[in-house]
């Protein structure tokens, strides 16, 4: 029984604050605001604790749809799952990414022999500062993890290809809070609080799919590295004391005209991995050709960036880690934005640094958004 249909529309933004695209496709008729349950952005900040972009967006999407859905703001945000990921260096382009979700009275279904492209979304608790980083966060995002699966109806760990997190950082005044109770956070820096806090949410992802055996202690955060999700990417930012979940997978209860696949990137400049993604949703042929059996396009690609924590790639060294001028999440994202791009034709792309813990040391996931073109049943 299909029950659900999930669409997406990426939409090129001029800046954080802009919402005229999306406007314009509702009022067109082309999205139905009341039915968005998420959207993923990318905004032209740094990435850091200071990013406010960030923020900016998530303030001027929620007002914008705000009379579209008889809310006040802030409940919009309580309603939508906004993660917005700050950082569009290179030939990266700011864009958003909406997801829409309907009830369909099994359409077409009859014609639908594969598993369609499925969205589920929860939210865990808010957190105390001293819990971030630590084993009460990878807990808490695993049940999250696993209510968002149960959303969209995904029962198979092996059907989920992509979860995007958002989680929270530390600030001076959060450390503070937690020294004034008695506590100590995981670290004092606020920017390597990012850090912590991204690790904690994946391995809570890696947790929920069965992709860990065995207990987690607080002390494998951001040193045991050969723990890591293959499908997590998380993104830490000082809006929020509570992580967003968002699980993307295919589902046999979908009727939608998509479908969704990943591969692994294992360095930064790991093309087959981005290649075999792009083949798993039937876009890559031989030499680039599009695939014979099916007219198929691209809608996105989410992936993560990382500079190697090694100092090196393939034998030979990188400079990421040693730039003082420069983040090395922000040379990470060029890079792997640069070889997506280039391989998918496109800058208007996801791609989030920091990926520790998400996927191999020095790598992290790609997942690939495909759309059926000749799919009957849309």
């Amino acid at each position: 029984m299909r029950t659900k249909s999930v669409n997406v529309v990426r939409i090129s933004t001029k800046g954080p604050g802009d919402v005229s695209g999306l406007l314009s496709l509702i009022q067109q008729g082309k999205i139905d605001p009341g039915s968005i349950v998420a959207i993923l952005g990318k905004t032209e900040g740094n990435g850091g604790v200071n990013d406010f972009t960030r923020e900016y967006a998530v303030s001027a999407l929620s007002a914008a749809l705000a009379p579209y859905v008889d809310l006040p703001p802030p409940r919009v945000e309580q309603r939508i799952a906004f993660v917005m990921s700050g950082g569009t260096e290179g030939v990266l382009s700011p864009h958003i990414t909406v997801f829409t979700r309907d009830d369909v009275a099994n359409r077409g279904s009859e014609d639908i022999s594969e598993k369609r492209l499925s969205i589920g979304m929860a939210h865990t608790r808010d957190f105390l500062p001293e819990e971030i980083g630590r084993g009460v966060q990878i807990s808490e995002t695993a049940r999250a993890v696993a209510a968002a699966m149960a959303q969209a109806a995904i029962a198979d760990p092996q059907d989920v290809h992509f979860v995007q997190i958002k989680c929270p950082l530390l600030t001076s005044d959060r450390i503070e809070a937690a020294m004034a109770r008695g506590n100590e956070a995981v670290t004092n820096s606020a920017y390597g609080s990012m850090a912590y806090s991204r690790g904690a949410s994946a391995l809570g992802v890696a947790v929920a799919l069965g992709e860990i055996e065995g207990t987690i202690e607080d002390k494998d955060v951001l040193r045991r590295f050969d723990l890591f999700s293959s499908v997590a990417s998380t993104s830490a930012g000082i809006e929020l004391m509570h992580n967003v979940v968002i699980v993307l997978g295919n589902s046999a209860s979908s009727a939608a005209p998509f479908t969704i696949g990943h591969a692994v990137m294992r360095d930064a400049i790991d093309a087959a991995a981005v290649i075999d993604a792009l083949k798993s949703v039937g876009l890559y042929g031989e030499q680039g050709s599009k695939t014979p059996t099916a007219a198929r396009e691209l809608v996105n690609i989410f992936a993560k960036a990382e500079a190697s924590p090694s100092g090196s790639i393939r034998g030979f060294r990188h400079i990421m880690l040693e730039d003082t001028d420069i983040s090395s999440t922000r040379h990470a994202r060029a890079a792997v934005g640069g070889l997506i791009g280039g391989l998918s034709g496109t800058g208007a792309v996801y791609v989030s640094g920091g990926a520790e813990h998400q996927g191999p040391s020095g790598g992290g996931p790609v997942a690939v958004i495909a759309r059926l073109l000749d799919d009957r049943s849309d």
